[in-house]
C-alpha cells in the first residue's frame, strides 16, 4: 500500500480508509471488519452496539456548544464488492487492498478499491475520532451486506437509534444531493438439462469475451457498456444460424450488481461445418468490436479448440440462446419526472451452465414499484417459456423524494456558500439503503451525498482525491448547521 495515501488531505479520513482497506470485508463475511469497528470504538472510548443482524452502531456526544442541536445518524455500509481481473493474483481473504495514486485519483492494482462505501465509513470514523470538529450528537450506523441484499438495513434493530435525521454517505457524484433511489429485486432462473454424448466428428471450441469495463449495474447501466453475457450469446447465435451447435458450458459474470466484464462458453459442432460456423463467428466478432470501438476499446473476443464433453441437444442449445437474447438488459424505461434518470433497468448478471445445470441471475431495479413488478414478470416470462424455475429474492423498496426536507434545505444552502454554485438535487438509480431505513424508522429526514467515485464494482474503480476533500468540507459544514432542538 502506498505510504503517499496516508499523507493525503484530510489525513484523518485517508488514514482511516487505509486502515479499513487492510481488512477483508466481502458481503456476508463482515466478522473481521465488525471487530475492527468495535476495536476502533474502544480505542476512542465510544459507546458501541452490535444489533442482532450484525450492524455496528457507535455513539458520540455533541461537542461543546452543539448540545442543543438535533442528533444525527451518519450512515455507511461496511461491506465492499470483491472483484479482480483474471490476470491479477490476489487473495481477498488474506490481503489488504493494494492502493496507489494515479492522475489525481486513488485506485487499486487489479482489484476493486472499496471506495464504495469505504470513503463514507472512513469519513464517519474521522468525525468520531476527532477532538476539534464541532458536531451535534452522533449515532454512527455501519450496516452490513449492502452489496448483496441490504440485509443489515432490512433487519436493523428498530429500537437502537433515536435520531430524526440521517445522512447517508454512499453517493458517488460530488455535485449531487440525493433525495431518492430505485428499489430492486433479484431474479434467479434454474433448470437441469439432460446432456447427450456427441460422436467423434464433433469438436469443442471455447469462446472467451474479456476486457470489458464492467461497472455498477445501477449507476453505470445507462452508459451502453457491453455485457459479456449478452456479447457471447450474440456470437453463439451467429454460429447457430450457420450450422448445428451444441452448448457444453457457460460461465459469465459474477455479482448481480456488477455489469459482467468476462464470459466463457464452450460449444461443439461438426468438423464438416467448421468453416461456415467459424466464418460466422468472425463476422459477428468484427461487427461487435466495431459497435463498441469507442465504449469498450479493450474488448477481447477469441475462440480456440478445447476438450469435448457431453452437451445440450441442438434444440435445447437454440432455446437457451433465444432465452438469453430475449432477457431485457440495460435501461428498460427512463423517468418521465427527472431529467436523465433511469427509472427501470435489468442487469443480466450471471449465467452458469455446468454438467447440465443452468442458473441465470438478474438484478432488476426500478423507482416505481408497479414497474418493478412489470419487469419481474417480463423476465420471468421469458425464463419460464424455456422451462426454468424462477425465484424472486432480496426485494427492497425505493426511496421516495421529499423535496420539503429540512436537511435538504440546509445542505443546499451550505453547498452554495462553500462552492458558489447550486448542487444538483437528484434521485439516483442505485440501491441506496435509505428507502429501507425509512421503513425501519418512519419519519427520518434523509439526504445522501459523497465524493466522485468511478467504475465502482469493477477492478477499474477509483476515487478522485480533490473530490474527497470537497466532500469532507461539505460534511463538516452540514454537521455545524444541523437544526436546533424544538
Amino acid at each position: 500500500m502506498s505510504k503517499e495515501i496516508r499523507e493525503l488531505e484530510p489525513k484523518s479520513l485517508w488514514n482511516h480508509f487505509a486502515d479499513l482497506n487492510a481488512v477483508p470485508r466481502p458481503s456476508k463475511q463482515e466478522e473481521r471488519v465488525r471487530q475492527f469497528m468495535l476495536d476502533f470504538a474502544a480505542k476512542h472510548d465510544l459507546i458501541s452496539i452490535v444489533d442482532d443482524i450484525g450492524n455496528v452502531i457507535i455513539k458520540k456526544g455533541a461537542t461543546v456548544g452543539m448540545e442543543s442541536r438535533k442528533s444525527v445518524i451518519l450512515q455507511s455500509h461496511l461491506d465492499m464488492v470483491h472483484q479482480k481481473n483474471n490476470d491479477t493474483t490476489f487473495d481477498f481473504d488474506t490481503q489488504g487492498i493494494d492502493m496507489l495514486i494515479e492522475n489525481g485519483h486513488v485506485t487499486a492494482r487489479g482489484t476493486t478499491l472499496g471506495a464504495d462505501n469505504g470513503i463514507g465509513v472512513a469519513a464517519i470514523m474521522a468525525i468520531l475520532s476527532s477532538t476539534d470538529l464541532p458536531h451535534p450528537p452522533i449515532e454512527a450506523l455501519f450496516t452490513i451486506d449492502e452489496e448483496t441484499g441490504m440485509t443489515g438495513a432490512k433487519k436493523l434493530d428498530q429500537k437502537v437509534l433515536t435520531s430524526s435525521i440521517l445522512l447517508n454517505l454512499d453517493t458517488e457524484e460530488d455535485d449531487e444531493i440525493d433525495v431518492g433511489c430505485a428499489g430492486g429485486v433479484d431474479i434467479t432462473g434454474t433448470r437441469n438439462y439432460v446432456q447427450e454424448g456427441l460422436d467423434n466428428d464433433f469438436k469443442a471450441h471455447k469462446i472467451t469475451v474479456k476486457g470489458l469495463k464492467g461497472g455498477h449495474s445501477g449507476m453505470d447501466i445507462h452508459k451502453g457498456l457491453a455485457n459479456a453475457n449478452k456479447i457471447i450469446t450474440r456470437l453463439m447465435d451467429a454460429m447457430r444460424n450457420n450450422g448445428k451447435i451444441h452448448l457444453q458450458e457457460f460461465n459469465g459474470g459474477g455479482l448481480r450488481n456488477a455489469i459482467p466484464r468476462e464470459a466463457v462458453s464452450v460449444v461443439s459442432f461438426r468438423e464438416s461445418e467448421n468453416k461456415k460456423i467459424i466464418d460466422a463467428f468472425k463476422r459477428c466478432k468484427t461487427a461487435i468490436l466495431a459497435e463498441y470501438e469507442s465504449l469498450e476499446p479493450n474488448m477481447s473476443i477469441e475462440i480456440e479448440s478445447t476438450e469435448s464433453h457431453k452437451a445440450l441437444s441442438e434444440i435445447d442449445t437454440a432455446n437457451l440462446i433465444y432465452m438469453l437474447l430475449g432477457i431485457v438488459n440495460g435501461v428498460y424505461r427512463w423517468s418521465p419526472d427527472f431529467d436523465d434518470l433511469v427509472q427501470s433497468s435489468n442487469n443480466l448478471a450471471r449465467v452458469v451452465l455446468e454438467d447440465g445445470a443452468l442458473e441465470v441471475a438478474c438484478l432488476s431495479r426500478s423507482s416505481v414499484e408497479s414497474q418493478k413488478d412489470d419487469l419481474k414478470g417480463t423476465i420471468a416470462g421469458v425464463m419460464r417459456l424455456n422451462g426454468l424455475d424462477v425465484e424472486f429474492t432480496g426485494d427492497y423498496p425505493g426511496w421516495q423524494p421529499n423535496l420539503n426536507s429540512e436537511m435538504l434545505k440546509i445542505a443546499e444552502a451550505q453547498y452554495k456558500i462553500l462552492f458558489q454554485e447550486k448542487p444538483r438535487v437528484v434521485a439516483c438509480h442505485a440501491g441506496l439503503e435509505c428507502g429501507i431505513l425509512g421503513e425501519r424508522y418512519p419519519g427520518l429526514d434523509m439526504i445522501s451525498f459523497g465524493p466522485n467515485i468511478r467504475r465502482a464494482h469493477s477492478p477499474d474503480e477509483f476515487v478522485e482525491i480533490k473530490s474527497v476533500q470537497k466532500f469532507w468540507k461539505f460534511l463538516k459544514e452540514i454537521l455545524k448547521e444541523t437544526p436546533v432542538l424544538n
